[in-house]
């Protein structure tokens, strides 16, 4: 079966949350430098991420299929929580989150030669009080260390979400509802659409 789609992604939670809602899929390499600008509001930074990861992707891919990038970042008090670089900074965001309500953003956008559109969706999370042990047992399952914001919600780190308003898949990686209807709209757009 003929993919749907190419996603720029190495994510295996993307991968399986593409599955889940039945998009075929070829996985294409899609490097970028992830880095905020600037003056770069949290919305603006995400929607670029996922955007140029997409843009990215289509340069590596055949051009016969729309790529779908996405990004997501974990914010709190105006601050943008990405992948702890080691156990310190790990245990400061964990910190930070402790107890408190944070957001996490993920932005998916589709693009091919003519076109691209996005989706934004924002989900609040509240977390419990974490211990110092709790925190640096949590370090040591590795889970915190590929994940925006150094937790997990599908895996160990959900036992610490005591609310969540929004998307969990959001949280995960990639919404579902909004994502299945972004592809429904972009595959089913006339090509000559801008």
């Amino acid at each position: 079966m003929k993919s749907a789609v190419y996603l720029a992604s190495n994510s295996p939670r993307r991968s399986e949350l593409l599955t889940q809602i039945g998009v075929s899929f070829t996985q294409v390499k899609a490097s970028i430098e992830e880095k905020i600008n600037p003056g770069e509001t949290a919305v603006r930074y995400v929607e670029r991420l996922a955007l140029q990861k997409a843009q990215a992707g289509f340069v590596n891919s055949p051009k016969d299929r729309p790529v779908l990038g996405a990004d997501t970042i974990v914010v709190i008090d105006q601050h943008i929580l990405e992948k702890p670089r080691n156990e310190s900074h790990a245990r400061e965001m964990m910190q930070l989150l402790s107890g408190r309500k944070h957001q996490v953003f993920t932005a998916v956008a589709l693009v091919d030669n003519l076109r691209s559109q996005h989706v934004l969706v924002k989900t609040d999370v509240c977390f419990k009080v974490l211990s110092d042990n709790e925190i640096g047992d949590y370090w040591l399952t590795g889970e915190p260390l590929d994940k925006a914001g150094g937790y997990g919600i599908q895996g160990v780190g959900g036992k610490f979400v005591t609310a969540i308003e929004g998307s969990y898949s959001a949280v995960v990686g990639l919404p579902l509802y909004e994502t299945d209807q972004l592809i429904k709209a972009f595959l089913q757009a006339p090509q000559n659409a801008r």
